[in-house]
């Protein structure tokens, strides 16, 4: 009878090991998706201040073209 109480003491031990180990999993893939966000996030605004930059050299070079045209 002992030995097979201690198979469910073991099997109950590991069940719960395997709750633990899927809350961890749920957990990480929580941050990882918060990351991603993030991450998307950062890059759509790294587009938006590179289309900015261009929009702005393309004003200066403009101006500098009809600065030369001036003189």
């Amino acid at each position: 009878m002992s030995e097979s109480a201690d198979y469910k003491d073991i099997i109950t031990e590991y069940k719960e090991q395997v709750r633990v180990l899927k809350e961890q999993i749920s957990e990480l893939e929580d941050a990882n998706k918060s990351k991603d966000a993030a991450l998307k996030r950062a890059l759509q605004k790294l587009e938006h201040t590179t289309s900015d930059l261009e929009q702005a050299n393309q004003e200066i070079n403009d101006k500098k073209d009809l600065d030369k045209k001036t003189e």
